[in-house]
């Protein structure tokens, strides 16, 4: 059995107000030229098919073209929603997808066994088994307690993970011959020691659904995960990995190589996981200096309009402000096939706040746990003092998203 493993499209998101709709073209594209050439038996989409909860009329398009044409090329498709997509949503059209392969685990279901996808081959025999986790709210795995601490909610968080993948584990020993059919586990989550970008967002508040291998039932032969955008194994796993976004959701991602992992199974076992990089359609360059070398950096910059237009975010250190600074970088490519999407500024010789502090990362890309353990730390709050402010500060944050819900 052979599976492509792709996460985190974010199709309709915007960049600085740009859309992203051509880079996302292309790149299913290329991914139902993928799916042709090499012959795939399943596709999956780990999580954050979209952008927001409700996406523009053009990414519902481009993800139900995608799905039309991709029924063409493998025999089935199984998708799981993200922090970023609504369940609801997602979930609408799954019986009449289901009738042409296109398995929709939008959110939590009731039953544990809507979760377990079979794979089938043209013959229609049952060649590989997916527990089709999609992203796991709080309410789906544990239960409010009163006078909980937060470190009691962390564990209680962690551990209803866990149990939800051992329960799923066990549920498919108990249905099929695991011996000989291949078991993959599919997730949206953040597992400890990934490294991230400024696109993402905690899933759970204070990152409490942080988990390690240890989650994973041994019984799956791959884990394939989303949510975060840059590739990498968990705990150096061979069979657990994040396959990263397809394409830069924003300026720390634009050295990331972007790909998606093709998963190989012989006699119901991984046999081979190789990494199919994705061609870059658009350059996102973040160029820092004094004004001189933000100049040079610039003047080099290509001219020709026969490639997608170069997205820019331009940081100039100054002795002291300058009015017309975001003009005068904007004139410097006026001739160029480039776009400053981003103008930034840092001052030499001043006392550094908090946004200087945290250094190539802006303070408007920050996560707001971020800002506020820095601001504890720049007042010197005691150990004890800074535990309970996090905990108000996070029952904070979970209100204000339930608000959004």
């Amino acid at each position: 059995m052979k599976i492509l493993h792709t996460a985190d499209w974010h199709l309709g998101q915007r960049l600085c107000d740009f859309d992203r709709q051509a880079e996302h073209d292309h790149f299913l594209q290329w991914l139902l030229e993928t799916l042709k050439v090499e012959k795939v038996d399943a596709l999956i989409v780990a999580g954050d098919v979209f952008d927001v909860h409700n996406p523009p009329n053009y990414a519902r398009k481009q993800y139900y073209n995608f799905l039309r044409k991709a029924i063409g090329y493998c025999n089935n498709v199984i998708i799981t929603g993200g922090n970023h997509d609504s369940p609801r949503n997602l979930d609408a059209p799954k019986e009449l997808l289901e009738y042409l392969r296109v398995h929709v685990v939008g959110g939590c279901p009731e039953d544990l066994k809507d979760e377990v996808i079979e794979v089938k081959d043209e013959n229609n025999k049952v060649i590989g088994v997916v527990a089709a986790v999609p992203f796991l709210q709080e309410r789906d795995i544990r239960k409010a307690v009163a006078g909980e601490s937060y470190e009691e909610r962390v564990e209680r968080t962690q551990k209803g993970i866990f149990n939800h993948y051992h329960s799923l584990g066990e549920h498919i020993a108990a249905e099929y011959d695991t011996s000989k059919l291949p078991i993959i586990a599919v997730g949206h989550l953040f597992a400890a020691g990934s490294i991230t970008s400024d696109s993402e967002k905690d899933i759970h508040i204070g990152n409490q659904g942080k988990v390690t291998a240890e989650t994973f039932s041994e019984m799956f032969d791959y884990v394939a995960l989303g949510h975060i955008h840059k590739p990498q194994k968990v705990n150096k796993l061979e069979h657990i990995r994040y396959c990263g976004s397809p394409i830069p959701l924003s300026f720390t991602e634009h050295k990331d190589d972007k790909q998606v992992l093709l998963v190989d199974f012989e006699r119901g076992k991984l046999s081979d996981i190789r990494i199919l990089p994705i061609p870059n359609y658009r350059k996102l360059i973040r160029v820092k200096g004094d004004i001189d070398k933000v100049t040079q950096r610039l003047m080099v910059l290509e001219t020709s309009d026969d490639k997608p237009t170069t997205w820019l975010e331009v940081q100039v250190e100054l002795e002291t402000f300058e009015v017309d600074l975001e003009h005068r970088v904007r004139k410097l490519v006026a001739d160029k096939n480039a776009t400053v999407l981003i103008t930034r500024t840092e001052y030499k010789n001043r006392i550094t706040g908090l946004d200087e502090e945290m250094g190539d990362v802006s303070l408007d890309d920050l996560k707001p746990m971020e800002v506020f353990l820095k601001r504890c730390d720049s007042r010197n709050v005691g150990e004890e003092q800074q535990k309970e402010l996090v905990n108000t500060f996070n029952e904070l944050l979970e209100w204000m998203d339930g608000e959004k819900d």
